[in-house]
């Protein structure tokens, strides 16, 4: 599993099938540029769980996040968890630039299977766009309520609006590029969520989800990021690797005048792309759902 991702959709032929450790450049481009989006986010719930003991962020990623955490909860051990080892080695990286590692650690594991290899139950877990990629998504919800102490808080980040990089009408190929291709994501998103093994269809009412793993809806909030153009070099650098993702992952389903305009935005020698175009920006919203667990 993987925190930062806006479903960029897959390289290469099987687009259900998603390779997080293939994508460790994105994610960690992703998490860093939305630091401002994650810091506001933690410092709010540092006002609903102020004093944690074990903080567990459960798909991880390469742990931008986690040590963010980690940073926001300064008495608290923090532990990474995923399923790919290589993005909790670059984890581990991450905190020990940091100077984390005396309350930093990494657990390999599927979120399907659970968080049952915890030393002791979790007063704060957070899970960022994790929960989608496991196929019963009810009940690895009601794992990560076994793996909360009494009184525990889990904080699920999942919903939120889509990234916009570009104005409507950008001056090549046909208005609305970004709407058709948030089309076809979701179009592929589907296939990805049926393709899961064990796959349940859910309506993604995540209060009411939360309510019936046995947590207590607590509040909802929608954290906004807005980098107005002109965006700085760190941006238009996941802006690049963004739409090169979905460039290569969804060509399949695009129109010929659509691809044509991507390899524009794409080129860095086309005064067009978006290497160079001053309107570039990106404005996206994400949404964290709390649940406490009863005393």
């Amino acid at each position: 599993m993987a925190h930062a991702h806006h479903h960029a959709g897959p390289s290469g032929h099987d687009h259900t099938v998603t390779d997080f450790a293939e994508m460790l450049p994105l994610l960690e481009q992703e998490a860093e540029l939305f630091t401002p989006l994650y810091t506001s986010a933690a410092a709010w719930l540092r006002e609903l769980e102020p004093d944690p003991g074990l903080v567990v962020d459960a798909g991880s990623g390469p742990g931008v996040v986690s040590c963010l955490l980690a940073e926001t909860f300064p008495q608290a051990r923090v532990v990474a968890v995923d399923a790919a080892q290589a993005l909790l080695d670059r984890a581990g990286d991450h905190a020990a630039d940091r100077g984390l590692t005396d309350r930093f650690s990494t657990l390999k594991a599927d979120l399907a299977d659970g968080l049952g290899d915890l030393e002791y139950p979790a007063d704060l877990l957070w899970a960022s766009r994790s929960l989608h990629h496991v196929g019963d998504q009810r009940a690895a919800l009601a794992g990560f309520a076994r793996s909360l102490a009494p009184g525990g808080t889990l904080a699920l980040l999942e919903g939120g609006l889509a990234p916009r990089f570009l104005p409507r009408a950008i001056g090549i190929g046909r208005p609305g590029l970004q709407s058709r291709l948030d089309a076809v994501q979701e179009h592929w998103f589907e296939e990805m969520r049926a393709a899961l093994p064990g796959a349940v269809s859910e309506t993604e009412d995540w209060p009411a989800l939360l309510t019936a793993v046995g947590l207590r809806h607590v509040a909802t909030r929608t954290f906004l990021l807005d980098l107005p153009a002109p965006l700085s070099e760190q941006g238009r650098a996941f802006v690049v690797t963004s739409l090169t993702r979905r460039r290569e992952g969804l060509a399949g389903s695009l129109g010929a005048e659509d691809l044509a305009t991507l390899d524009r935005l794409l080129d860095p020698d086309d005064k067009a792309s978006v290497h160079h175009r001053p309107d570039v920006f990106l404005l996206t919203a994400q949404t964290v759902h709390v649940g406490v667990k009863a005393e």
